[in-house]
């Protein structure tokens, strides 16, 4: 009987690792792997670690006007990659909408999150100008870690017949790099360090269960200086994510800084700064890839490791 109610069990945990392949297997992207190299000509993809991008791209109604834009290739590189056309996209710290216009340009549906209402107002002006009538493409005014945020996401979802988004975009402010705003619910006006990353941990929890399982959430974030010292966000950041057991790290690309208004004319004074104060102006930032865990393969992987079932016994 014993030995019955194992192979039961170990059973169950075979059907959870079979669920969890045909997830895996299911294709996340358009693109076709029996040309593949004319797909990475075709799509413009970067597969390795490091990405040197000479300029901002200009295509559409794309425009670095807005202080802590990302250029529009890494939303690009992303949704070529992790998902389909008409699939759900949700960038959580939209700023001028660079993911959504994006989305619009790929033929994805995509929502925005802005906390600075003039801003999200700005950002769907310019996603009007965009034209694609076969996606959705909205900026909401709200703040990330809110619930109300998050039930306006599923509402549009729901009139939309959807239920998960296929893609989560994160890019949020380099803790006191930039000041966004006066509200104090704002990233970027967070009193320390540790209530920023406090702060940054509520937008994943937020939002980590809209995101379908096996699905990618791109991160990208800076380090910074605060009272002359280097703060490696980066790898705080990062640490925040992983210790929500909800996500798993698929890669990290360093990427150089390029058409960065903030110290756009002002060169020789950054020079200057960083020499007299020996510090060194940054010149990269992150692309961090993490892929959701499967909680059916999860949950069934934890079931049979409980048991310790020798491998031996199940044979018997």
């Amino acid at each position: 009987m014993k030995a019955c109610n194992i192979q039961t069990k170990y059973s169950s945990h075979l059907a959870g690792r079979y669920r969890h392949s045909i997830l895996q297997t299911r294709p996340r992207n358009d693109l076709n792997l029996k040309n593949w190299k004319a797909e990475i000509r075709r799509n413009r993809l970067l597969l390795g670690s490091l990405w040197f991008i000479p300029e901002r791209e200009k295509t559409g109604v794309h425009n670095g006007t807005y202080w802590g834009n990302f250029v529009p290739q890494i939303p690009h590189q992303a949704i070529i990659r992790f998902t389909r056309k008409n699939e759900w996209v949700l960038d959580a710290f939209a700023g001028l909408a660079t993911s959504l216009i994006k989305c619009k340009q790929l033929s994805r549906n995509g929502i925005g999150i802005e906390l600075v209402p003039q801003v999200a107002a700005d950002a769907n002006t310019l996603l009007r100008k965009q034209k694609n009538p076969t996606v959705f493409a909205k900026v909401i005014s709200g703040d990330s870690a809110s619930a109300n945020a998050k039930k306006r996401v599923k509402a549009i979802l729901s009139a939309h017949n959807a239920s998960k988004v296929q893609l989560l975009i994160l890019h949020p402010p380099y803790y006191n790099a930039i000041r966004f705003s006066n509200n104090p619910r704002d990233l970027s006006n967070a009193s320390s360090l540790e209530n920023y990353l406090e702060m940054f941990k509520a937008v994943i929890t937020n939002f980590a269960t809209l995101l379908e399982d096996g699905r990618y959430m791109v991160l990208v974030i800076g380090d910074t200086y605060s009272k002359g010292e280097y703060i490696p966000l980066e790898s705080k950041v990062l640490e925040v994510v992983l210790q929500s057991g909800l996500f798993k790290l698929k890669g990290i690309v360093v990427k150089n800084v390029c058409g960065n208004r903030g110290k756009k004319g002002q060169e020789s004074l950054w020079n200057y700064r960083a020499l007299k104060n020996g510090l060194f102006i940054f010149k990269h930032e992150y692309v961090a890839f993490f892929q959701k865990l499967d909680r059916v393969a999860k949950s069934s992987e934890a079931r049979i490791e409980d048991e310790h079932v020798p491998l031996t016994e199940v044979e018997k």
